[in-house]
């Protein structure tokens, strides 16, 4: 599971615009975010989210409700999978706007593919899933832009190491919630 990233970020990875800069088993992720010409290839690799999964759907998003949230045809909620976004809302947080509005660029209206990592639903009842839209996955763009932080919730961290390597990115290039230096 992309042990070797802690090894190459603690080498001193830097995150760069070429793909072989992505860190080792981590490639298929990059490639799947803007950076990487958001290509979603289905093959190999221990961070692979385009491995066949067993449980994926496909559906269109009805609503944005916030940057990790969305609503899907027939009212279903779905959470995504390894991010947090801030919250917008009763209690809104610094770039929960600007969180939710990528969040409906990229997949508002449009027709996405629900992949499953280990969990069905959180707590609220939400389905958990990764989402894809146009070749990107829509998790890891949300991260990779500084918009959502990377965040592990046992048994779902499949793709953790690749999320935290996108933050990382975010955090270097000062993207989105990044940009100041005094904000978490």
């Amino acid at each position: 599971m992309c042990i070797s990233l802690v090894l190459v970020m603690a080498a001193g990875w830097r995150p760069a615009e070429a793909q072989e800069d992505a860190p080792e088993g981590c490639s298929e992720v990059f490639q799947a975010t803007s950076r990487g010409g958001g290509e979603a290839p289905v093959g190999g690799g221990d961070c692979n989210p385009f491995q066949e999964p067993g449980d994926r759907a496909r559906t269109t998003v009805s609503r944005v409700i916030d940057g990790d949230t969305i609503v899907v045809e027939g009212g279903e909620r779905v959470r995504y999978v390894g991010i947090d976004a801030p919250e917008v809302g009763e209690a809104p947080e610094p770039f929960g706007a600007e969180a939710t509005e990528l969040n409906r660029r990229l997949v508002d209206g449009r027709s996405v593919l629900l992949v499953k990592d280990t969990s069905d639903r959180d707590r609220f009842g939400r389905l958990l899933r990764y989402v894809y839209a146009d070749g990107i996955l829509v998790n890891a763009e949300i991260v990779r832009e500084g918009h959502g932080r990377a965040v592990v919730f046992p048994p779902d961290d499949e793709h953790a190491p690749c999320f935290a390597a996108l933050e990382e990115e975010a955090k270097q290039a000062r993207r989105g919630m990044w940009a100041e230096p005094q904000r978490p």
